[in-house]
């Protein structure tokens, strides 16, 4: 069985919250420059601006928004590797440094109702998700509270199908309009259960834009319903043409017979995340 040391994974998270922060996915980036094809003179003006935002953050190693969001952190933990110590805690500490590092917004409050700031954008949210090996995976995803607003879960009769579910997508997105700073990228989690349908869309905005769905049948799905999401004339910071979704992913997973939970995890263009092995 390997062995590392808990706290050898701090500067680790602390360097991945200031990456993701500071530097959009190449994926992301290229998405966005491909979009401008499909609108006209206004949207371009958005577009232009937001590209022109990527490229001063990562110049001048600036956040590329001041909403550094809560920090999701996911970590993908090999059955054959133990972590000495707290691993919880080291990430915890990554976060913390990173944030101040980083020079990045404290945006976490310590209660929700008291509404007292931590001061470092602790604690993150953390999921642990057991692999095979001796690998560990970390994946830091700054979440902005804009977009977790307007993100929904639905819980549908079974008979509404796939059709329900591309009601209760394009419902969600059309309450959000520009409220949220499309152009979007949407996870989407269909089954579980009304705890895991949230955690499944969180999952899917690991995704790039681009890449394959869990199936060639759910790719199909996911692009009809970007394209029929870009049909609502929300648009770039919603001047009412152009691109509103860049793209959609979903995440289905087994549930009860009288069951049917759908969620829908908004996300705006700036699509943060990063990723490192250990």
């Amino acid at each position: 069985m390997r062995i590392i040391r808990a706290e050898d994974l701090i500067t680790l998270v602390a360097d991945l919250v200031i990456e993701a922060n500071r530097v959009i996915p190449t994926p992301v980036a290229s998405a966005i420059a491909s979009s401008s094809q499909y609108g006209g003179d206004r949207s371009q003006v958005v577009l232009d601006c937001i590209i022109d935002n990527h490229q001063i953050a990562q110049e001048k190693s600036l956040p590329l928004c001041q909403d550094t969001g809560v920090t999701v952190v996911f970590v993908d933990l090999g059955e054959d590797l133990h972590i000495e110590g707290s691993l919880s805690q080291a990430i915890t500490t990554g976060v913390s440094q990173g944030t101040t590092q980083g020079y990045l917004r404290a945006s976490m409050v310590n209660d929700p109702l008291d509404r007292v700031n931590s001061g470092d954008n602790t604690p993150p949210i953390i999921h642990i998700r057991p692999i095979e090996g001796d690998t560990c995976t970390i994946h830091v995803m700054p979440k902005g509270g804009g977009s977790e607003n307007k993100s929904t879960l639905t819980m549908l009769n079974p008979v509404d199908g796939w059709e329900g579910v591309k009601r209760a997508v394009t419902d969600t997105i059309k309450k959000a309009g520009a409220n949220a700073c499309p152009p979007y990228i949407i996870g989407v989690g269909v089954g579980g259960s009304f705890e895991k349908a949230p955690l499944l869309a969180k999952e899917a905005l690991l995704r790039d834009p681009g890449s394959s769905g869990v199936s060639e049948l759910y790719r199909q799905r996911e692009l009809e319903l970007v394209n029929e999401l870009n049909q609502l004339s929300i648009g770039p910071a919603g001047v009412g043409e152009g691109v509103t979704v860049l793209d959609l992913f979903i995440n289905p997973y087994p549930c009860h017979i009288a069951t049917l939970p759908v969620a829908v995890n908004i996300c705006c263009h700036v699509h943060r995340h990063a990723s490192r092995s250990v």
